[in-house]
């Protein structure tokens, strides 16, 4: 077995989105103790694939997300003109 710094996915603690319901409707899970990575997994499949960003990534993510909450406009995709 090959050790390495970093902690296995499934060996870290979990937290559920705080927008997740208790039915176990769709359920988002970040895995904390990386460092230059964050983990994020469906919790209906616990044992399944995670994606993995970079942490200043995720960090710029979830800041735009509650600015976008803060100002309670909704985030827009625009798309190419004439779509």
């Amino acid at each position: 077995m090959v050790r390495t710094s970093r902690p296995a996915p499934n060996d870290v603690g979990w937290r559920r989105s705080s927008y997740s319901n208790q039915e176990g409707g769709n359920c988002v899970e970040v895995a904390d103790g990386f460092q230059v990575v964050v983990p994020v997994r469906d919790s209906k499949v616990a044992y399944g694939p995670a994606l993995c960003f970079e942490a200043a990534s995720w960090a710029a993510f979830i800041g735009e997300l509650k600015a976008g909450l803060r100002a309670h406009r909704p985030l827009v995709h625009e798309g190419p003109a004439g779509r």
